[in-house]
Parts: C-alpha cells; structure tokens; sequence
C-alpha cells in the first residue's frame, strides 16, 4: 500500500502520494466550492466579469446622476477585480496533480485575520502550459497556524519544498 500524507485545506484535505497530489473537498466548504467553482477556474472568472459588468453599469449610473465620489469608489473596486480576473487566468483547480510535472512549490505565510497561508504550486498541464494552482490552508479561526506548520512540514519531508 502507498505511503499518504494527509493534511487539512481549506475545503477539504491534501493527500501527498509518492507520485502525485490529491485534493479532495469535504464538508460544508467543499461541497459550496464543487457547486461554484467545479474543477476549473473558469467559473468564478465568469462571476467576477458579470460583477464588474453589473458595476461598471453602475459607475455609469452614478456619474449621470453627478455622485462623483461613489463612482469613483466602485471604479476602484472594478479595477482591482480586473487585476484579479488577469492574473487569475493562469491558476488551475485541478484536484491531481502529477509529482513528475511540478515545477516549483512555494509556501506564503498568513497574515492572521487578512489572509490564509497557502502553497502555490507551478505545474505543467496536459497541454503543456505552466500552471498555478493554489492550496490554500484553513484560516485562523480554525487551528490554521498549527495545521500550516504541520503542512509545512510534510511538504519538506516529502522534497516538494
């Protein structure tokens, strides 16, 4: 039998094999994100483009109506939600990925109460293009500093970092 390490995501858990990674979602979270999100991040681009659509009508709305400061607010927001669209093209929700295609992985550390810890992981898909694909820890107020030093340190152990 193959030798597994597991530990928990965000929506789920990682399985680490000797020849790939598996993610697997499990519970409340991971059910939400199989509904909206699938196994391809196209999706939750879909929504972002609909939401800055609905916006962008909005700050037209606003600056016919001579409210200045709110359209200049939610044209802030339009922007930072097209930087995410645009650098989110290149991410991937691939629940396996095979050890012989990673390229680099590379651990972020949380900021408590902003953000989450998290391993980026930069594969080569089947077409033979560079992707990222993001496992993201669970958060602080769900024991995420000790899972994130736990995770860690499988990762090391297994030479994916």
């Amino acid at each position: 039998m193959e030798t597994e390490k597991i530990f928990a995501t965000k929506t789920g858990y990682c399985h680490l094999l000797p020849d790939r990674i598996e993610l697997t979602r499990d519970g409340i979270s991971g059910n939400m994100a199989n509904i909206t999100v699938g196994n391809t991040i196209y999706r939750i681009l879909v929504i972002y483009s609909l939401l800055c659509s609905a916006l962008i009508y909005g700050i037209y709305d606003l600056f016919l109506k001579r409210h200045f400061f709110p359209a200049a607010l939610c044209s802030l927001l339009v922007f930072y939600l097209i930087y995410g669209i645009v650098t989110s093209l290149n991410n991937s929700a691939s629940p396996v990925i095979d050890r012989k295609r990673i390229r680099n992985v590379r651990f972020v550390k949380g900021i408590a109460g902003l953000s989450r810890s998290r391993f980026e992981v930069q594969f080569e898909d089947d077409a033979g293009k560079i992707k990222k694909r993001l496992i993201l820890l669970p958060g602080s107020a769900s024991g995420g500093a000790t899972e994130a030093e736990r995770a860690l340190k499988m990762m090391k152990e297994e030479k994916l970092i």
